[in-house]
């Protein structure tokens, strides 16, 4: 509900961002033509009707159509889903697999040459937006290369059936973006991952398991290390939501075609159903990673299971 209102919190609807659209371009509306569209779309009706209109829709599987698109929107994000998953799960995995040996690295070399070298990529990583970094790339590319590296398909393939060669094109296409969005978490998850690591290597346990004969490395991923992840498995709730989302800037910049866009283009149209359907996949998704971190938690740290007394 809450989500629902704020789409609808600028002054004016869908139809008002229409008419002044046309306005630009030196067309114009007749007020019956107008008036006919807004009672069509249910624009005429208080907030609550609408919302609730909407929201039942949604019970039954209906996503109802997009004002601006003039289309099914199950259709719409259905379009887009594949690249988005695509590219979110690229991402996801892209920062795990390097922010933990970064930050391992970083917490077993302490002030070592790694270490300071780690720290000041890391610092770069989160000082940079994405989205500059994005320009820059594509400015290289474009000025020394002379080849654009926007979007996910070669033009041979952006409109052609799915394919092996279409797949393989879509691989050599989304590496680049994949990289440009995890810097900025690889450059997060890492900081923790040597705080948490510097703060395990210090503790007991550590010097009663070197006594026991544990070789060094097998002693800090067996342990240490798995405790360490505790604070970076948390962050999964909160931090599946923003890496579907393709971080819209940079997919706008890119010219991405995952459904981050499509909620930018959808909120300044004030297409309230679109933007409120993707808005409520997203809380969908902060749910699922939220349920996931605490069955990994639980995984990784026997002594946070909850058991009932007995």
């Amino acid at each position: 509900m809450n989500a629902f209102v704020l789409i609808q919190a600028p002054p004016g609807d869908f139809l008002t961002s229409y008419i002044a659209e046309l306005a630009a371009s030196g067309s114009s509306m007749e007020r019956a033509q107008i008036d006919a569209l807004r009672a069509l779309y249910g624009l005429d009706q208080p907030l609550h009707i609408q919302y609730f209109k909407w929201i039942s829709r949604l019970v039954v599987g209906d996503l109802g159509i997009s004002l601006d698109w003039q289309k099914p929107i199950s259709e719409l994000i259905g379009e887009r889903m594949g690249l988005t998953l695509a590219l979110g799960l690229g991402t996801f995995l892209f920062t795990w697999a390097v922010a933990i040996p970064i930050g391992v690295l970083s917490a077993t070399r302490k002030y070592s040459f790694f270490d300071y070298f780690f720290t000041v990529f890391n610092y770069i990583g989160i000082a940079t937006p994405t989205f500059m970094t994005a320009l820059v790339l594509m400015w290289i590319a474009f000025k020394y290369y002379g080849i654009s590296i926007t979007g996910l398909f070669s033009p041979e393939y952006l409109d052609a059936p799915w394919s092996w060669n279409r797949f393989v094109d879509l691989l050599k296409h989304l590496w680049l973006p994949v990289v440009i969005l995890g810097l900025d978490g690889t450059a997060r998850l890492a900081r923790v991952m040597r705080a948490n690591l510097l703060d395990e290597l210090k503790k007991p346990y550590m010097e009663m398991a070197r006594a026991k004969g544990l070789s060094e490395w097998k002693l800090i991923w067996k342990y240490p290390v798995r405790l360490a992840l505790n604070p970076l498995v948390s962050t999964i709730g909160w931090y599946l939501p923003l890496i579907f989302s393709g971080s819209v800037i940079v997919a706008t910049v890119m010219n991405l075609p995952t459904i981050g866009p499509m909620l930018l283009r959808a909120l300044i149209s004030q297409d309230m159903f679109l933007a409120g359907t993707i808005i409520l996949f997203y809380m969908m998704l902060a749910v699922i990673g939220t349920l996931v971190s605490d069955i990994l938690l639980a995984w990784l740290d026997p002594r946070i299971r909850l058991e009932d007394d007995k």
